[in-house]
């Protein structure tokens, strides 16, 4: 179960490399009676968190702790993508918050749905910082909800930078709540540059709702380890990777 919990979703090989010494037998029947007791999903090949099912997206202070260093990595590229005097969104998550905790003290109209991010972002004196009305989401530490898009909705961006819970070829950026991913349409069709924030852990995940496919992509930073398969995709849709 913390497997699954820290990875959000599993496949069946990578829980046999996890324990080489159980037998696949063993290995399905555990799986089962976690499933029966709700503590885990069972999906086709393999496993899900139970927050990223129920569209909980995770919880903030479980994926603050993975992939430190590649999230690291990904923030300080960001930050040499920010001019001064532009309007930008940030949108909620672990990478976005390093992103803010490490923005320059300089003239931007910046908005965010990230609660961390604005507690980072409130330590600066010259941005001004916005954050749009909606509902709380207490997993993601974020605002959500029709108030929040309608904000959204008149505010025009320079930039908006994305954070996603995973991607696949078949179903592209997806996250774990379906408020979360009309809110993140919204901040992409009032961008005139869409920027993802993606560790290479993301690819090959698929969660529950739709955000979009890489054609409403304008670049996407990442740590270096993307597959070769998904840069071909990138190369195909004119996306650039950082």
């Amino acid at each position: 179960m913390e497997l699954i919990n820290e990875h959000g979703t599993v496949t069946f090989s990578q829980i046999k490399d996890a324990f080489p010494n159980v037998s696949e037998m063993t290995l399905r029947t555990d799986l089962k009676l976690l499933d029966e007791a709700r503590r885990i999903v069972r999906i086709h090949g393999g496993a899900k968190s139970v927050q990223v099912v129920i569209g909980t997206d995770d919880y903030l202070s479980n994926r603050s702790v993975r992939n430190i260093a590649e999230k690291q990595k990904i923030a300080e590229k960001a930050l040499a993508l920010i001019r001064p005097d532009t309007t930008i969104f940030v949108d909620s998550g672990s990478t976005t918050t390093l992103l803010a905790r490490q923005f320059p003290d300089q003239s931007n109209l910046i908005c965010t749905t990230g609660l961390s991010c604005a507690t980072e972002l409130a330590n600066l004196s010259k941005p001004t910082v916005m954050i749009p009305g909606g509902t709380l989401n207490r997993y993601s530490q974020s605002v959500c909800g029709i108030s929040a898009v309608r904000e959204l909705e008149r505010i025009n961006f320079s930039q908006t930078f994305l954070g996603v819970t995973g991607y696949s070829l078949r179903a592209g950026f997806t996250c774990g709540s379906n408020d979360e991913a009309i809110l993140k349409q919204t901040a992409i069709n009032q961008s005139e540059q869409t920027i993802v924030l993606m560790d290479s852990s993301k690819i090959g995940v698929f969660s529950t709702f739709g955000v979009c496919g890489l054609d409403k992509i304008d670049m996407v930073i990442s740590d270096g380890g993307l597959p070769e398969a998904f840069l071909e995709e990138c190369e195909k849709n004119n996306v650039t990777v950082l």
